[in-house]
């Protein structure tokens, strides 16, 4: 893992802006395009080493590592913000750079790490489950936290560690929502598997109601040919009936 004196620096150099050649030509040279913008000054494309970059995201610290980016014989307090990867291959493709000042808060977002083992996986069998991994937080650059560590080794079936149980820390702010969950100890789902005579019977019940219904319009053809049949011999009797009279 990088060291603070490895990420401590990240050199750039202006790049000609907008266009996919130039973003190409840069690339080529071994170095990503970028961008770097805030503290109230106007962006700048710039090109940075991709090495150097990944330094920092490999870090502790993350994304939310501060180091000074030099530009033009100047040092600005910056971080990273935002990056883009090669969905294949990998590489990183492009980043953009945010200035910092040091004396004005900024909203993060940090993961959470859960530390212990619960007695709900332990002695209750239960399987540990973390829905939350990172949450939101504002404060100074100072004070950006690698991490938020929360002690799970007492939690049981029907307790939830929620963001509202959290260590308290007076130079953070929270801006998750306190009650969004943040871990609890769920059960495993017991998979059902079907023997073949259960999915032999299961087929034949299926078939019944077919078999009925077609046995029930059969009943109704045989009751509708004998009413034809019915009224087919009174009019076959009248008709003797006037031969007899003749």
């Amino acid at each position: 893992m990088a060291t603070a004196t490895d990420i401590s620096i990240l050199e750039a150099q202006k790049r000609e802006p907008g266009t996919k050649g130039a973003a190409r030509r840069v690339r080529v040279g071994g170095k990503i395009p970028a961008v770097i913008y805030g503290a109230g000054s106007v962006a700048s494309s710039v090109a940075v080493d991709p090495r150097q970059v990944l330094r920092i995201l490999k870090s502790e610290t993350g994304h939310n590592t501060i180091f000074d980016l030099a530009l033009d014989s100047n040092k600005v307090k910056a971080m990273i913000v935002d990056w883009q990867f090669e969905p294949i291959k990998g590489t990183l493709l492009h980043v953009d750079l945010q200035r910092i000042a040091m004396d004005k808060k900024l909203t993060v977002t940090i993961p959470v790490v859960l530390k212990g083992e619960a007695i709900g996986v332990k002695t209750e069998g239960g399987i540990l489950e973390q829905l939350t991994r990172e949450i939101e937080i504002e404060c100074l650059p100072a004070d950006i936290p690698k991490n938020i560590e929360v002690d799970i080794s007492n939690l049981v079936f029907g307790v939830e560690v929620r963001v509202k149980d959290l260590p308290h820390n007076p130079k953070l702010k929270f801006l998750t929502d306190e009650d969004q969950m943040i871990a609890h100890i769920t059960t495993v789902k017991e998979e059902v598997v079907e023997t073949p005579e259960a999915a032999a019977d299961a087929t034949a019940t299926a078939a019944e109601p077919e078999v009925i219904k077609k046995g029930k319009q059969d009943a109704e053809g045989d009751a509708a040919d004998g009413d034809a049949k019915g009224k087919a011999k009174p009019e076959k009797a009248e008709k003797a009936e006037k031969k007899d009279k003749k």
